[in-house]
């Protein structure tokens, strides 16, 4: 006996096979929440965006201040050597490069042991492991940075001095805070990196191993060059939070703007000569007040720079797989 022909599923007499609910749920209007859900995500972006334009509206106008100032020179500004605005010198560039050197020791201390640890996360370790350990990088996340001030001041000088010499590390010094923001923003590199290397196609790590590469050599030759994009925004994530980093500076590195190459030294920061000129007595209408939104959107400019090279980087290198 024959069977007869299964029917198709039709919706309101139509031919395309879709059943009826699902026919029906797609030409049902969108919920009311739904509405207020996509209302309240475009209010949160447009105010971040506004609260972001508000903040370059108010460095702008109070830099203006400071720069409209006969005693300040944009020329001495950008490459003086010596910052004392009560007596009339505006030279950034001492905080400048103790800014630079705190960053890049940082960034020299985050960036092999966070790629390591990435690498040890999405490639070697275990489930269990894994589980274990990302929690312990997420409590070193949380740390208060002041913390890390006081580690950097009690720890790591006095470790630096019994090493070096007591002649070589002053107390207050660069490399201290450098090492200790090195560790404070550990946890963010080896995040990023680690979810770069995850994204990587399992495809390519088992053609390195079919071909006879080591586990090793597959993450160190293959894995790492695949997520480049994603390293390189970590690279630079991180070096835009070394260079805003205000505690660790402000507690270990040393006060008052000198200009000097020599980590081991005390130097002022940006980040920190802000810090210790806002909680003094200012007049709101004095220069040494105006100076702090000159800085202040130095660094500005200098993350921005950061920024609009790592979305450069991540667009010319990233990966893509059809």
């Amino acid at each position: 006996m024959e069977q007869a022909p299964a029917r198709p599923l039709v919706a309101g007499g139509g031919s395309s096979g879709t059943p009826p609910r699902l026919a029906a749920a797609l030409g049902r209007s969108p919920r009311v929440g739904e509405g207020f859900i996509q209302a309240f995500l475009f209010v949160s972006a447009a105010l971040s965006i506004l609260i972001t334009l508000g903040i370059v509206v108010v460095l702008v106008s109070e830099s203006r201040l400071f720069f409209a100032d006969p005693e300040v020179s944009i020329v001495e500004f950008l490459t003086g050597t010596k910052w004392q605005p009560h007596i009339g010198q505006f030279g950034i560039l001492p905080l400048l490069t103790s800014t630079l050197m705190t960053s890049a020791i940082a960034m020299t201390v985050a960036l092999p042991l966070g790629i390591g640890v990435a690498i040890y996360l999405s490639e070697y370790a275990s489930r269990r492991a894994r589980g274990f350990l990302k929690p312990l990088l997420e409590v070193l996340a949380g740390i208060p940075t002041v913390v890390f001030g006081y580690f950097a001041l009690t720890f790591m000088t006095p470790l630096l001095r019994s090493v070096l010499g007591r002649d070589t590390v002053e107390i207050y010094n660069v490399a201290s805070a450098g090492i200790v923001i090195g560790i404070l923003i550990l946890p963010l590199v080896s995040s990023m990196s680690e979810d770069a290397l995850s994204a990587v196609p399992r495809s390519l790590r088992e053609a390195g191993l079919a071909m006879g590469s080591t586990k090793l050599e597959t993450a160190v030759q293959i894995v790492v060059p695949a997520a480049f994009s994603g390293i390189m925004a970590a690279f630079i994530v991180g070096i835009s939070r070394a260079i805003g980093e205000t505690m660790v500076v402000a507690l270990a590195a040393g006060a008052g703007p000198s200009f000097t190459l020599n980590p081991f030294r005390g130097a002022e920061t940006m980040t920190g000569h802000i810090v210790r000129i806002s909680t003094g007595d200012l007049s709101y209408d004095s220069i040494d007040y105006n100076s702090i939104f000159a800085i202040a959107l130095a660094l500005f400019f200098m993350t921005l720079t950061l920024n609009v090279i790592s979305q450069a980087i991540v667009r010319r290198y990233r990966e893509k797989v059809e």
